[in-house]
């Protein structure tokens, strides 16, 4: 899954890819961070990645971040920096939303 708009979070990459358990290749992870049962499986739909995308979102995991320096940022000043860089990036994805 990937954002195609500028998004400024710790569990998104710079190039836009999501970086969540669900959405992870099943298996063992090699770095040992998540549990086989949390990474993807079949049974996931539409719906179930969704809503872990949203609950992603809404509640950062700084832990294991795709994003260090969002990550950095969350966890030294949420409500500083941090919450700038995601106000600029929303203005600017609505921006692209009306051309």
């Amino acid at each position: 899954m990937k954002f195609i708009t500028e998004i400024w979070h710790p569990n998104v990459a710079k190039n836009g890819d999501v970086c969540i358990s669900i959405l992870h290749e099943p298996g063992e992870d090699k770095f040992g961070y998540e549990k086989p049962e949390e990474r993807w499986l079949p049974i996931h739909t539409v719906e179930t990645i969704m809503i872990s995308v949203i609950s992603m979102l809404a509640d950062p995991n700084s832990d294991s971040p795709a994003n260090v320096d969002a990550a950095k940022e969350w966890r030294e000043d949420p409500n500083g920096e941090f919450k700038r860089k995601v106000a600029r990036c929303v203005r600017k994805s609505q921006e692209m939303a009306f051309d």
